[in-house]
C-alpha cells in the first residue's frame, strides 16, 4: 500500500487522532506528524500556555502555517487539534493538498476518554462535561464536512480503528494505491 497524499485526522479531543493516526502511520510505513506538537515545539511552549499568554487567535494563526508547511511534505499521517478544521482556510489546504479524515465519536465515548485528562485546557470549566457537549455540538457540522468518515466504537481497539481507517482510505485510489494486481495509476 502507497499512501499518495496526507491523510489529516480530524475530530474531537478523546477521538482517537493521535492514537489511531499513529498505528496507520506504523502500518502503512509513513511518518506519523502532530500540529501541535509542531506548535509546540516552535513556541517552546504548551498550547494552554499559549492560549493562556498569546490567546486563541494566535494560536489558530500559527495552527494553519504549520497544517500548510506539514501538507508540502511527502505523503504522511497529520493529526490535528480538535478546533483545526473549523478554520475554513484550514479545510482549504488540506482538500487541496491532503484528505481529511474524520474520527467520528459520540459525546458519551469522548467524555469517557477525556474525563480524567488535565491537558484539555478548553475543559478547564465549572462542568466540563457541558463544555464538551457545547463543542461537540459547534463542531459537528465541520467535521460532517471531511473527506473520510470513520466511525468509532468503545469497543474497538486502536489497531482495529487504524484497520478501519486504511480501509476507508483504501476506497479511495487518489489516496491509497493498495496495490491490486492488475491496476494502475
Amino acid at each position: 500500500m502507497r499512501l499518495k497524499k496526507t491523510a489529516v485526522m480530524v475530530g474531537m479531543m478523546g477521538a482517537g487522532k493521535t492514537a489511531v493516526g499513529t498505528a496507520v502511520a506504523r502500518i502503512l510505513g509513513v511518518p506519523f506528524l502532530d500540529s501541535d506538537e509542531e506548535i509546540v515545539k516552535a513556541a517552546d511552549r504548551s498550547i494552554a500556555e499559549i492560549f493562556e499568554r498569546d490567546g486563541e487567535a494566535f494560536f489558530r494563526a500559527r495552527e494553519t502555517e504549520v497544517i500548510a508547511r506539514l501538507l508540502k511534505g511527502a505523503p504522511a499521517i497529520l493529526s490535528t487539534g480538535g478546533g483545526a478544521f473549523l478554520s475554513e482556510t484550514n479545510r482549504q489546504l488540506i482538500a487541496e493538498h491532503g484528505v481529511s479524515v474524520w474520527l467520528k465519536a459520540d459525546l458519551d465515548l469522548l467524555w469517557q476518554r477525556v474525563r480524567y485528562k488535565t491537558t484539555r485546557p478548553l475543559l478547564r470549566t465549572a462542568n466540563p462535561r457541558e463544555t464538551l457537549r457545547g463543542l461537540y455540538e459547534a463542531r459537528l457540522p465541520f467535521y460532517q464536512m471531511a473527506d473520510i468518515v470513520v466511525a468509532s466504537a468503545p469497543d474497538l481497539s486502536i489497531e482495529d480503528m487504524a484497520r478501519r481507517v486504511i480501509e476507508a482510505m483504501a476506497g479511495r485510489p487518489d489516496v491509497l494505491d493498495a496495490g491490486l494486481p492488475g491496476k494502475k495509476d
